[in-house]
């Protein structure tokens, strides 16, 4: 594993967007590289790591900087689809 920090931008976007994006950035990631997601949608601070719990990645970090969210993860197993 490199120590990359892969950046997601998705300022400006509501609810489901950033989950959203944030899965499909995800996707292309291999397990254990890293991502940053920086938000504005304030409820991404809970949706983002539920989503995580439930696909099994790692929170490493969640914090608020002025008017934005940024949360980043570690790509965990890669989900199997049915």
């Amino acid at each position: 594993m490199t120590d990359t920090i892969h950046d997601l931008d998705v300022r400006r976007q509501l609810c489901p967007i950033p989950v959203i994006k944030t899965q499909n950035r995800v996707n292309q990631l291999a397990r254990g590289e890293v991502l940053r997601v920086t938000c504005t949608d304030p409820g991404a601070l809970n949706d983002i790591p539920a989503w995580c719990r439930i696909n099994g990645h790692e929170v490493l970090e969640t914090r608020r900087e002025d008017h934005e969210v940024v949360i980043t993860l570690k790509v965990g197993e890669p989900s199997v689809a049915l």
